[in-house]
């Protein structure tokens, strides 16, 4: 009987397990595990990425909370302190947000609205002078000595202007070409003097404006200091602004004035630093408004100005004669505006031509280069060399005979006649670009002579044509700045 119930118990029982285990229950048991695990997972990928968003909102507030560490990096050359100056490199680039006070006016100049409003242009009147009196420069240029009356990137630049702005190039080329440290000194200290008596409105003095503005400008381009310098940037695009503010307003004529001679003077000094304050903005990529277009207008009025025989007088007049006093700012002025590439090369081609033919038929037998071709002011005759030299013909006989002139018949002592930094300013530019045995004796000839008779405050106080402080003391800079200057493309073809 118990065997019997045991058997029947045991039949019970598996009859239940086999119920329990029937396909369709063991299909609902897999899917029901399968949903469990498939959500498990849902639950964990979801709790795991909760955990990654919190931990990022906590490194994110961190990282907020924690000012960036800036680290600045400087150069491993020491230079002496007292003629070291900043370096600009094309990462730096001190360009404004909004235009200057200097910028606006020649942007309100630009203006043709009838509507627009006028920039007040306040200055002292100028008096009449006469520039010129037949035989030399002008006499108005070497009155007074007034003091003025107020307040990276260069590879696209010419190679001949490029080598002044590496400051191991300058400063190798100035040991090499027969210069020291105390020229380099004497530079920096006049262009920190030019600095501080810049006027409010960008230019320098009370009269001439353009020239002596002009001047000033040239000088520090010639130590390649642009709208972009650490130290003089400012006094730099203030004055590029000053000059094309006055060329806007005048058709591109650069003197506020078309009477009388002294304007066609102003015209090609301030084109010609206009000119090259163009090519070291447009190598820079930096823009001020209407540089270029005044640029070209001055140029074309030059181009168009030069007389019938080849060079340049008063008044760009029309003439079978010459001012070569006039003229060598016109010529230097060309070769600066066909460095700009605003022009064709062809187009300087037939007036550089001119210029020269006129020259040759100037000079004298003797070598020497005067006023209109005679014998008057051969002390010009630098000027009429560095044209050659200029313009690709430096190895000319008309430019050797200048050179030979200029050796025989130069000397250079401080405060008397022969000291006119007028014809020095030539003379430096034609040797140094002569080289050799030419270029020792003139160097010997006047660089402590001009060295020792700097001011404390860092003018030179000239002599005859350049008796004007501000006048003269640019001339010394230009002749302090030869070393490395070298003009746009002096002594060769380009």
């Amino acid at each position: 009987m118990n065997k019997i119930l045991r058997e029947k118990h045991h039949t019970h029982n598996a009859m239940s397990i086999h119920a329990q285990l029937s396909p369709e229950a063991q299909a609902a048991l897999a899917a029901q595990k399968r949903n469990s695990t498939i959500s498990a997972l849902i639950i964990s990928i979801l709790a795991f990425g909760l955990v990654i968003l919190v931990l990022m909102v906590i490194a994110l507030t961190v990282n907020i909370k924690s000012p960036p560490e800036i680290i600045s990096y400087s150069s491993g050359i020491t230079e002496d302190e007292e003629i070291d100056r900043p370096e600009m490199t094309q990462q730096v680039e001190r360009k404004p947000s909004s235009p200057s006070s200097s910028m606006a006016k020649v942007i309100a100049r630009a203006s043709s609205s009838p509507t627009a409003v006028p920039v007040p242009d306040i200055e002292i009147t100028e008096p009449s002078l006469d520039f010129g009196n037949g035989d030399d420069f002008g006499d108005g240029w070497g009155d007074g000595d007034g003091d003025g009356s107020g307040g990276g990137g260069f590879g696209n630049l010419p190679s001949s202007i490029q080598k002044r702005c590496s400051k191991a190039d300058r400063l190798a080329r100035l040991n090499a070409n027969g210069g020291n440290v105390q020229c380099e000194e004497a530079v920096m200290k006049s262009l920190r003097w030019l600095q501080k008596t810049q006027n409010s409105d960008g230019s320098w003095q009370a009269s001439h404006k353009c020239a002596m503005t002009g001047f000033a400008l040239l000088a520090f381009l010639g130590h390649c200091e642009t709208p972009t310098s650490a130290e003089f940037g400012e006094t730099v695009e203030k004055a590029i602004v000053y000059l094309v503010g006055v060329g806007m307003a005048n058709n591109g004529r650069l003197s506020k004035t078309d009477q009388g001679h002294a304007w066609v003077y102003e015209h090609g000094i301030a084109t010609y630093a206009l000119a090259e304050a163009y090519t070291f903005c447009n190598s820079l990529n930096y823009d001020i408004p209407n540089l270029a277009e005044v640029t070209k207008q001055a140029g074309d009025m030059i181009i168009s100005g030069q007389g019938d025989s080849g060079g340049w007088v008063y008044s760009y007049a029309s003439t079978n004669s010459g001012d070569n006093s006039v003229g060598f700012w016109q010529i230097q002025a060309l070769k600066a505006c066909k460095h700009t590439k605003l022009w064709k090369d062809s187009a300087f081609k037939t007036v550089s031509r001119k210029a020269l033919e006129w020259l040759e038929r100037a000079q004298q037998s003797n070598g020497a280069i005067g006023y209109r071709g005679g014998g008057k002011n051969p002390g010009l005759t630098g000027g009429g060399v560095l044209g050659f030299q200029m313009w690709g013909k430096g190895k000319s006989k008309s430019a050797r005979k200048g050179i030979k002139y200029i050796r025989t018949n130069t000397d250079f002592k401080w405060g008397e006649k022969n000291s006119d930094l007028y014809y020095h300013y030539y003379n430096a530019q034609a040797m140094i670009n002569s080289g050799g045995a030419d270029w020792k004796f003139y160097n010997t000839l006047f660089r402590d002579e001009l060295l020792k008779n700097q001011s404390e405050e860092g003018t030179w106080k000239g002599v005859g044509h350049s008796g004007n402080l501000h006048m003269s003391t640019c001339l010394a800079t230009f002749m302090l700045e030869v070393y490395y200057r070298f003009l746009p493309a002096t002594g060769s073809k380009n």
